[in-house]
């Protein structure tokens, strides 16, 4: 069997693995993270007549009117793709957001294949290195939670940088590529913008002799800075100009701890050795860290200094010119641009998935790296290969079985996971019988599942947090008013807070669902 005929053996095998769990999770929709759930906000409210992109809800200063937001805080694609195959086939949301997993990661990874190839790699290690990506937790998670941009982004990301390697000299191509790349790119997420400035740094580098010939390097800027400037003029003047966005979300203060500038140097091996997943977040856990502080800065201080060494051993000893050239280059911007954004405290989280791209791009230059050392260390990679896999699987199967046997489902077909079934029902059948209603949730997936009427997202509240009841405030009256809240909003006396945050509404009747969940109505 030749290379070419073993490559595209092995990468058949992520290919095969990828469309037969899409078919069992087609079956079992997943659940959905927070981000993309406000974009399925908004496509439920073009669903009902809202223009693009905006979040029509209950005006806080007189809930009988509706307030319509340009939502510029997440990318579009996370919601328009699958609105597109529900147009198209007619399925619900669930069913939509499974299509374009599937076909997301299965165009990522021959993005990524072509990509690896471009730059160098022999095809049995691009495949292979193709392998191992489709090995780790963050190719499952979608099937889990579906994460909107995120894997919008894969499907784009391999394909970006190839056209990146592809060109060779400045042309009309090259520039019309520069212009509608970042187009495309942000469409899939927001961050990647910064994909793309790095992208286009390599293109630059790429395209201009490696000698200092500074006419041809500034030509070669030209050429590739006009366009990409008119690209982003327009991202901005189109869309993100017409409200907040991450980016802009800071307290102004400085901040500078351990993680500040150690999380981002150890990107490469957090985001794309499964590190920061198997740890279920080293820094920031919903769920909970796994370990204390001081472990926490112990591990990424070792993270950090592991990684350096991969990066210096990648540009010292892979022959490949081009792949050193991407390496260095999404290194340094993605800690320079990370590093600042933590020490002003911008409004993003400590989070491996933040630099998948840095992650992947590293890939093929470790595998090569392990080719050429003794077996005593190619055992022992394999044997990480093999646990980073066994991790990958069972949470995926675990997670999945409780999707499909526990899982609560309503309209949209999503695995819901803030209420229970019976209050799930309850509220469909109040929905299907009112017509002037507003249904409030501490959920942004909730929502998704109100047909008929209005409804409102309340921001999660905490005991142990300070609150401004302004920010709750929703003033005046409509029709009859659900709040369906935990049970623990009960226990603790936040379910009164709520109440008090509709001034317009008095004598709440309380409906106990279940042990889990509470409805208060007023009429």
């Amino acid at each position: 069997m030749n290379n070419n005929k073993l490559a595209h053996l092995i990468l058949g095998i992520p290919l095969l693995a990828t469309l037969i769990i899409g078919i069992f999770s087609y079956m079992a929709p997943p659940a959905i993270y927070p981000d993309p759930s406000w974009g399925f906000q908004v496509m439920r409210s073009m669903e009902m007549g809202g223009g693009f992109n905006q979040l029509v809800s209950p005006d806080q200063a007189n809930i009988a009117k509706n307030t319509s937001l340009f939502l510029t805080w997440w990318s579009p694609g996370q919601y328009l793709t699958p609105y597109v195959f529900k147009q198209i086939f007619g399925i619900n949301t669930g069913q939509a957001s499974v299509i374009t997993i599937v076909l997301c990661e299965m165009i990522g990874l021959l993005g990524f294949f072509a990509f690896f190839k471009k730059i160098g790699f022999k095809p049995v290690l691009a495949a292979a290195s193709v392998l191992f990506i489709s090995c780790q937790q963050f190719y499952y998670i979608p099937y889990i939670f579906y994460n909107g941009g995120e894997v919008l982004m894969f499907a784009y990301a391999g394909w970006f940088l190839y056209g990146c390697f592809y060109f060779k000299k400045t042309s009309i191509p090259m520039v019309l590529f520069v212009l509608i790349a970042g187009w495309i790119g942000f469409y899939t997420k927001s961050t990647m913008l910064l994909v793309y400035a790095a992208g286009l740094l390599c293109l630059w580098i790429n395209i201009s002799p490696p000698r200092k010939d500074y006419a041809v390097w500034l030509k070669n800027g030209f050429a590739i800075g006009i366009p990409a400037v008119l690209s982003v003029a327009c991202i901005y003047l189109f869309f993100l100009s017409k409200g907040s966005n991450p980016a802009s979300a800071s307290d102004h203060s400085w901040r500078v701890i351990w993680e500040t500038f150690s999380f981002p140097l150890a990107s490469p091996l957090l985001s794309g050795f499964s590190v920061d997943d198997l740890t279920n977040g080293l820094v920031y856990s919903p769920d909970g860290q796994m370990f204390n502080h001081f472990w926490t800065v112990v591990l990424l201080l070792t993270m950090a200094a592991l990684s350096l060494v991969l990066i210096i051993c990648i540009l010292r000893y892979v022959p490949y010119r081009p792949c050193k050239i991407v390496v260095a280059v999404f290194y340094s911007i993605f800690v320079l641009f990370f590093s600042y954004a933590f020490f002003r405290q911008l409004a993003i989280s400590y989070e491996g998935r933040h630099f998948r791209v840095v992650g992947l791009v590293v890939i093929p230059g470790t595998l090569y790296l392990i080719s050429q050392t003794r077996m005593v260390f190619k055992t022992a990679f394999a044997l990480v290969w093999l646990f980073i896999t066994y991790t990958s699987y069972a949470r995926l199967y675990r997670e999945y079985n409780y999707n499909k046997t526990e899982g609560i489902h309503g309209h949209t077909g999503i695995t819901q996971q803030f209420i229970d079934q019976p209050t799930m029902n309850y509220v469909m059948q109040q929905d299907r019988q009112q017509h002037n209603a507003i249904f409030a949730f501490t959920s942004a997936d909730l929502g998704l599942e109100i047909q008929h009427n209005r409804m409102i997202t309340i921001e999660p509240i905490g005991a142990d947090v300070g609150i401004d009841l302004e920010d709750y405030l929703y003033k005046g009256h409509a029709g009859p008013l659900y709040l369906v809240l935990p049970i623990d909003y009960n226990k603790n006396g936040l379910s009164k807070f709520v109440m008090k945050c509709f001034p317009g509404y008095k004598g709440f009747t309380v409906q106990k669902m279940t042990e889990e969940y509470v409805v208060y109505k007023a009429e």
